[in-house]
């Protein structure tokens, strides 16, 4: 029986997947996926919304920007967008100061991510006066949603998958790379990059396969509270695969790639 285990053991060492798995264990992984689905209800979705109703293309507002990052279609999508959709005067009805402070709430989504990040890169935390970063990769961030939507009906099948991967791995590699202030060199964050896409991919056939009929079944059962949860549901998801993905890439740097050469260059 010990030798029917063997190959599987040895193959288990080689790839350090306990370290991995210690690794996850130790940055609290699901924990700060639920940190990150909270603070992306509570601060970033505000300001996606009215960032969404002041599209000059109108394309169905932050609904229709949810949905599509769901993989949601037909009557799912229907109902999402026929509950989540905000008034139409949402724009109109936002103050100066309404908009600062959706901006600040903004800052301080980007500042969890941040913060994760630099957990995973074992890097101390970067000074306050720093926020500039975390501002800018708002923008970034709210610029590469914008581009997604945007992309669904312009470009179809093979050409739009090509344009979101590419688009996406532009963006979690350099995100990385801008957060940590330049500390870990750019060939150290691809492997990251690349696993934070592939579990996005794999996290949209998720959601199209078991979140396109729970929402139906949620708005039967609870209404908008079990829409509401069920969005909850897959941002805690996004922020596992986020965090996931960038963890992955540390890991595989010290396993497997540049093992006994990670430079960290500081750049305060």
């Amino acid at each position: 029986m010990n030798r029917l285990w063997r190959p599987f053991h040895r193959a288990w060492d080689w790839l350090a997947a306990s370290a991995l798995v210690r690794r996850g264990r130790d940055l609290e992984l699901m924990h700060r996926a639920m940190g990150f689905a909270t603070l992306a209800l509570v601060t970033l979705a505000p300001l996606l919304i009215v960032v969404a109703a002041a599209d000059p293309l109108g394309r169905g507002g932050f609904a229709s920007w949810l949905a599509d990052g769901m993989g949601l279609s037909g009557r799912s999508a229907k109902v999402l967008t026929d509950i989540i959709s905000p008034p139409t005067k949402v724009v109109g009805t936002t103050s100066v100061w309404g908009g600062i402070l959706l901006g600040v709430f903004g800052v301080s989504f980007a500042a969890s991510v941040q913060n994760g990040y630099e957990r995973i890169w074992e890097l101390p935390s970067g000074p306050w006066h720093r926020i500039w970063r975390q501002m800018t990769w708002v923008i970034l961030l709210t610029a590469y949603l914008y581009q997604e939507v945007q992309t669904r009906t312009a470009l179809h099948g093979t050409a739009r998958i090509a344009l979101s991967t590419a688009s996406g791995m532009l963006f979690f590699w350099w995100g990385q790379h801008f957060l940590l202030g330049g500390q870990v060199r750019w060939r150290d964050l691809l492997p990251g990059a690349f696993a934070t896409m592939v579990g996005l991919i794999g996290l949209r056939g998720f959601s199209y396969l078991f979140f396109t009929p729970l929402i139906l079944d949620n708005a039967f059962s609870y209404g908008a509270v079990g829409i509401v949860l069920v969005v909850e549901s897959w941002l805690i998801g996004v922020g596992f695969v986020v965090f996931g993905g960038a963890m992955v890439g540390h890991w595989f740097c010290e396993h497997h790639w540049w093992a006994r050469n990670i430079d960290r260059r500081p750049d305060y």
